[in-house]
Parts: C-alpha cells; structure tokens; sequence
C-alpha cells in the first residue's frame, strides 16, 4: 500500500478547514456587485476594464450557498466512513452548487475531492483537483516563488536587503487581491492554511506518479511550502513532515532523472546510428563526457570509434 497519509489526508487533517461550519456571509461589496459587462462599461471610455463578475444577488448566493455546504457535510460524512468515491460525487454537486466566483469555498471542495483520489489511489485525479484549488487561491493571494539555486547563491545576509525584498509595491493587481480577500470573508492565515493543505496534497501525488516531470512538479511544490512566507504558517508536525518528505524525495528525483536521461541518450544514439551508417561511421565515433559540475556533456571526435 502506498505511503500516502503520513501528513495530508488522515481524518483529523481533512476535517481541519471547519468543514462542518457553514461560510461566512460576504461582505456587501462581494454580494451587490452589478451585474454588468466590460463591454457595456467600455463603451463611453476608451479606456480597457477588467472585466466585471457577474454575481448571483444576496439571496440567490445565500440559497446557493447553503444548498453547497448542506452537501459537503454529507460528503464529510461519506468520508469518514470510508465511502471516497461517493464523497467525490457529493463534492461534485456541491461545486456545482456553489457560485464560482468564491474561490476560497471552492479550493475547499477542490482539496477534499483530492483527498479522496489520494484514498483511492487516483494520483493524476488528485493532482488535478489539487491543482484547481490553488489557482482558485491565486486570485486571493498568490503563493511565493521558491528561489532557485542561482538566485540563492545572490542572497546576501544583509537584514535589511532582505526585508526590502519581503514589499510588495500596491499596484492595481495588489489592490485586487486585496479587496477580494475583503470580500472572501477569509484572513490570510485561513488563505495560507488551506494552501498548504493543496500543496502536501499534490506533492503526495505527484510523487507516486513517479518520472522526473511529476517529482520535479512535487520538488517544487515543498520548497514553495518552506519558504520565508510559508513557513510561519505550517505548525511544528507540518514543518518536520514535509521536511522529510522532501529528504525522502531528493533521491528519487535523482535517480529519475538520470532514468530518464539514459533513455533519451540512448534513443538519440539509435536515431544517429542510422543516420551515420550510409557514412561509415556510428555514434562511436563521437564521445559524450559528461561535466560533473554542471551537468552538461561535451562530445569529441575519435575517428578510430569506426562504424559497423
């Protein structure tokens, strides 16, 4: 049986988003926005809008909501006892049920159908589902970028470049994310929470997928969880569990890509054996080092290599 539970999807963490509570009400600007088009705004300006969402009035998105969070404590419930593919199907009519301009509800049922793919042992279906809800959260509050090895080399320990580092200059995209978490009802710690419940839950996927690709994907995704910004967020059990997680990784991803490149390596050799044959030559004649420190292979020419 795969590995799968050792942080992201046991009982007690699937129930921790307050499941069983109902939503909270958005606020007025959420729920009174006009129902008008960018089109129609653009009309005596020839400046471009961002287009408006169209949203459901207050008591429509109060009748559509609560029908959503009726079935998603019945699909709670077809959870914990052990009915996953049920639950998929009432998290489905929940989505459907619920108005698709809260994303913060959505990344919930998102996450919860992921949960039940990883119990199932459905890998691409959870990270597909993992996958929407973050996107959904990207619209609230995007998640960091983790530095790569080159820009890491540039850190300096100076305290205050780094704190310069951590502003973020108001611009009309801030100003977006910033009235639609006002709107969401949600704080950002509630935003960060259910990120790293996403996050764990497509790295454990996408490391049973297996192949470079998937655990490069599954890399990523854990070194976005131990950033600077992430981290205050995770508790003491989250931070040591995907820390191991990702020790755990690093020799597979390894060996992956090595897999992978001697495979490619050897189809190339195929291809260029048949093209040098009709010259009397073969790939022997051309011999790929390999440089250690960065990866890359140089090729020299030994014409004594012969061709068959």
């Amino acid at each position: 049986m795969p590995d799968v539970g050792h942080f992201s999807d046991s009982d007690e963490s699937f129930h921790s988003f307050d499941d069983d509570e109902p939503s909270p009400p958005h606020s007025e600007t959420a729920k009174t926005q006009p129902k008008t088009s960018s089109h129609k705004q653009n009309k005596d300006s020839d400046t471009p809008s961002k287009p408006t969402i169209e949203r459901f009035t207050p008591e429509e998105e109060a009748s559509l909501l609560a029908e959503s969070n009726s079935l998603k404590g019945s699909a709670n419930q077809l959870f914990g006892h052990g009915s996953f593919e049920n639950a998929i199907q009432t998290y489905d009519k929940a989505l459907s049920s619920c108005p698709n301009y809260l994303d913060y509800e959505i990344a919930v049922l998102r996450s919860n159908v992921a949960a039940c793919h990883l119990k199932l042992c459905e890998w691409r279906e959870a990270v597909e589902s993992a996958t929407k809800g973050v996107e959904c959260l990207e619209r609230l509050e995007p998640l960091p970028k983790p530095k790569t090895p080159q820009a890491q080399n540039q850190v300096t320990d100076d305290a205050a470049d780094e704190t310069s580092n951590m502003i973020e200059e108001v611009d009309s995209n801030l100003a977006d994310r910033i009235a639609a978490l006002q709107a969401s009802g949600r704080t950002l710690s509630e935003i960060r929470k259910l990120q790293i419940k996403l996050l764990t839950r497509r790295a454990a996927a996408k490391t049973q997928l297996g192949g470079w690709a998937s655990l490069q994907g599954a890399d990523e995704d854990y070194k976005t969880l131990l950033t600077p910004i992430m981290l205050p967020s995770l508790s003491s059990t989250d931070r040591r569990q995907i820390m191991e997680a990702a020790q755990r990784l690093a020799p597979k991803l390894n060996e992956a890509k090595d897999s992978e490149m001697a495979e490619m390596m050897g189809k190339l050799k195929g291809l260029g054996n048949s093209l040098l044959k009709p010259f009397g030559m073969s790939t022997e004649n051309f011999q790929f080092v390999k440089d250690e420190g960065t990866g890359g292979y140089s090729m020299n020419f030994n014409q004594g290599g012969g061709g068959k």
